[in-house]
């Protein structure tokens, strides 16, 4: 993973940083639509001699202004940094997203922010972006600001798939419904889970299946049920099937993201992991016993290792 200077606050702008192409957004999943707005981005930043640095938020404002709205993230930050990184972007600023921000006026995030704070020589955006407080500012503001104070401004126009446009929003949606292939194709990349491996109640090891229980924090919560998947583990992608659900034959109703590895048995405890979600296996189930269970739990990993073993 390459690492790139990250940092919170546009009043602390690294001097390295400053004087660069800015790429504004949320960023959230590093989708097709955001590639090609970095790309252009990269375009800009090499034709000026200068760094490309992306501006995004952390949390993410619907966190911020909708505290009680249910998990919904894409990428948390580690692997948006990451993506980021391999788009190209040399820096971060995941700008802490808090009272005195939103508050910012259109006219203050332009003036201190964009100038004072990074000295942006270009700004790309997409074409729906705004900013300010009550999103006072959209791109016709900043296109304007833009040709009075001296810096450039692209707005990237929708990129577009057979008619509809690339979008966080269409991603959610397809893997609520469990489409884990259709999201990685407008992803542009598989979708991934990354959490700490938490203690569980170890009762997959009982039964001759063990898993390791990986936290889901904010990430959105695909459609439950099981998944063909592969798992990021001491630098090697590892086939595994994964479980997602409340485990209903057990009368749980806490969520749980179950991975069993195949053909592993090292400790993964406390460890972070990568999960990526290749397909959809079959919806949550309730069993009438553990026979069931395990029967349907081996029917699963071999359904899991056909599709995994596919071209």
């Amino acid at each position: 993973m390459t690492l790139i200077p990250t940092f919170d606050d546009w009043q602390r702008t690294p001097a390295t940083c400053q004087g660069g192409v800015v790429a504004l957004g949320n960023f959230d999943g590093v989708h097709r639509g955001h590639q090609a707005l970095l790309a252009d981005a990269g375009k800009h930043a090499k034709a000026l001699g200068a760094p490309l640095v992306a501006l995004t938020f952390e949390p993410h404002p619907r966190r911020f202004f909708v505290p009680d709205t249910g998990p919904f993230r894409l990428t948390l930050a580690p692997a948006k940094l990451r993506l980021l990184a391999q788009h190209g972007v040399q820096a971060v600023l995941a700008q802490r997203f808090d009272a005195t921000f939103a508050a910012l006026s259109a006219d203050a995030f332009i003036e201190d922010v964009l100038l004072k704070g990074l000295g942006a020589r270009h700004v790309v955006c997409g074409y729906d972006f705004t900013f300010g407080a009550r999103r006072g500012g959209n791109v016709e503001r900043l296109r304007a600001e833009g040709k009075a104070r001296g810096f450039g401004v692209t707005v990237l126009e929708p990129v577009m798939r057979e008619g509809e446009i690339y979008s966080s929003t269409r991603i959610r949606e397809a893997l609520r419904a469990g489409w884990a292939s259709e999201a990685a194709e407008l992803l542009g990349h598989s979708w991934e889970i990354e959490g700490t491996v938490e203690l569980g109640d170890q009762r997959g090891r009982t039964i001759g299946f063990p898993t390791a229980n990986v936290a889901l924090g904010e990430h959105l919560r695909p459609r439950f049920g099981v998944y063909a998947v592969r798992v990021f583990v001491d630098g090697t992608w590892r086939n595994a099937v994964a479980n997602l659900g409340r485990r209903p034959t057990f009368g749980k109703l806490q969520e749980n993201f179950e991975i069993h590895l195949f053909d592993f048995s090292d400790d993964l405890y406390g460890q972070t992991l990568r999960v990526a979600l290749v397909d959809f296996i079959r919806p949550e189930m309730k069993f009438a016993g553990l026979d069931q269970l395990k029967a349907q739990i081996a029917a699963d990993g071999q359904a899991a290792k056909a599709i995994l073993a596919a071209p």
